[in-house]
């Protein structure tokens, strides 16, 4: 079969380790390469329409963040072995590597929101086979990543199920709480750069929501007045608090409630 990228490396499966793979694509949209790394769980082989969910990290991560220090993969094995979620490949891509946080939206000529809405879903199944017809992707994050997950899902929700953000940036001027790049690098290509507003653009037809925090984040102000003008819009979702901060430990948590949302309906 043909790629859809001009170059595209692939892990080999004798060094792969805990079901996860990687995926380094060439690609336009960010005038260079991005990585993937993959949860692939052990299934029949004839099994070839695995769900997608992807999970975008925060500022200065990339693609091995939510395994290596999330343990996203094994709460997904967990899940999976104890039959509380269906079998699910767990995406894992790169923001795109500019500055501390690219904030997953097109910037500086490079395309970071195609590149994770079109780019990380075809290169998954181009070269999966438990992907290869995949129906169903699901959008989560963390932090910049839950801002993603928020903004990306209620911009072009034809292409997912539902979202999930955990302690999510919901206005994009809260970047500057994390990233030493100036507010007008990102503000300049920006035409919605709150989440309210991406998900007022698409209101009527968005995927299912859901998006929590920890009561000691310094985001849980930002992420309560979404719930509140969620709930003025009348638009149907979940909203959660718990104990915890902007921190690790929060976000291994409860990635397993993402991962069971997902589940519902997928």
């Amino acid at each position: 079969m043909s790629s859809s990228f001009r170059t595209i490396e692939l892990s080999d499966a004798p060094f792969e380790s805990q079901g996860l793979r990687f995926l380094t694509v060439k690609t336009p949209n960010l005038e260079g390469r991005g990585d993937i790394c993959l949860y692939v769980p052990e299934v029949d082989k004839d099994i070839d329409n695995l769900p997608i969910y992807i999970l975008l990290h925060g500022v200065y991560g990339s693609a091995w963040i939510w395994a290596m220090k999330g343990g996203a993969h094994k709460a997904a094995e967990k899940l999976i072995n104890n039959k509380t979620i269906e079998p699910a490949i767990i995406a894992m891509p790169s923001d795109g590597l500019w500055g501390d946080g690219s904030a997953y939206y097109s910037h500086h000529s490079k395309n970071f929101d195609n590149w994770i809405v079109n780019d990380v879903v075809i290169a998954i199944k181009e070269n999966i086979p438990e992907a290869k017809n995949s129906n169903s992707t699901c959008i989560g994050g963390l932090s910049m990543g839950g801002y993603g997950a928020l903004s990306l899902g209620a911009k072009f929700p034809e292409k997912f199920k539902a979202i999930s953000g955990h302690s999510s940036i919901t206005k994009l001027e809260q970047m500057t709480l994390f990233v030493e790049e100036p507010l007008e690098e990102y503000t300049n290509n920006n035409d919605l750069p709150d989440v309210i507003d991406c998900i007022k653009s698409n209101q009527n037809r968005l995927p299912k929501l859901r998006f929590d925090c920890g009561v000691k984040d310094e985001l849980i102000k930002p992420n309560r007045l979404l719930h509140k003008e969620l709930n003025k819009l009348n638009i149907e979702h979940i909203y959660e608090e718990f104990e915890g901060g902007h921190e690790w430990p929060y976000w291994i948590k409860h990635v397993e409630k993402t991962l069971m949302f997902f589940d519902e309906f997928s």
